[in-house]
């Protein structure tokens, strides 16, 4: 894809899942990867394979909660690369429950991940690429974002605040030469769903005209080309990548 050779991409819980397939995307295409998660040893793994096959790749121990931390993380990155061009907003975690069900613990954990830490990254990597007046900005929401899910109140609220955050930070950094966009991925292969029932997979499947889960890869061609040159008037907008689940 254009313009993605030597660009330095942060992809927050790039250790595994689809942040991993991310991270290693964007090196495929040429870009100096940094790895951030708070599993170090899957960072050390990541940054491994992607080395191994003769890419650019730098571990960091990230927090995305930790805004502290997250400056460091920042200031690390221009230390090594001189700057930020790409952020891909991926950590977030799950804490399923009923309304009815759902502790004050479970809330609160979810928000801190997806909401206060897309803020958290997003806001420090905004500072940077004004400086610089470019970059890219992609922020993870979820279908279950756009159109609610039983037993997900967290999860949900978290993803549709993220994609109020993608259009209010599109309209502020739009016109300084920086584009925010969010991908909504559906129902994806990675340890997510590990909790849930195989039935209910297949239910899911059978409802999607595809017939099918989504691959990890197939989120992070996403995440890829919006960062590409061949993106550069997208801006603002929520991309459901769901195998037609939703339409």
């Amino acid at each position: 894809m254009k313009g993605l050779k030597d660009k330095v991409v942060l992809v927050t819980g790039s250790g595994r899942g689809i942040g991993k397939k991310t991270a290693k995307k964007f090196a495929e295409e040429g870009a100096k990867v940094v790895i951030g998660d708070v599993d170090t040893e899957s960072v050390t793994e990541t940054v491994e394979e992607i080395e191994g096959e003769g890419r650019d790749a730098m571990g960091v121990e990230l927090d995305v909660t930790n805004l502290e931390g997250v400056e460091k993380v920042m200031q690390k990155i221009v230390d090594e690369f001189g700057g930020l061009d790409v952020l891909v907003n991926n950590a977030g975690i799950t804490a399923d429950s009923l309304l009815v069900k759902m502790s004050e613990d479970q809330f609160d954990r979810v928000v801190d991940v997806n909401l206060k830490g897309t803020f958290n990254c997003g806001r420090e990597a905004a500072k940077l690429m004004l400086e610089q007046g470019s970059g890219v900005i992609l922020n993870a929401s979820s279908v279950s974002g756009v159109y609610g899910n039983i037993g997900q109140t967290n999860y949900v609220a978290t993803k549709f605040g993220v994609i109020g955050m993608t259009k209010t930070w599109a309209k502020e950094l739009g016109p300084k030469g920086i584009r925010v966009n969010a991908v909504a991925p559906g129902y994806t292969k990675t340890r997510m769903l590990d909790s849930v029932p195989e039935k209910v997979l297949d239910n899911i499947r059978e409802d999607t005209p595809m017939k099918r889960l989504g691959e990890p890869e197939e989120i992070a061609n996403v995440y890829a080309y919006l960062a590409s040159k061949e993106a550069s008037y997208i801006n603002g907008e929520v991309v459901e990548v769901t195998g037609g689940l939703v339409m």
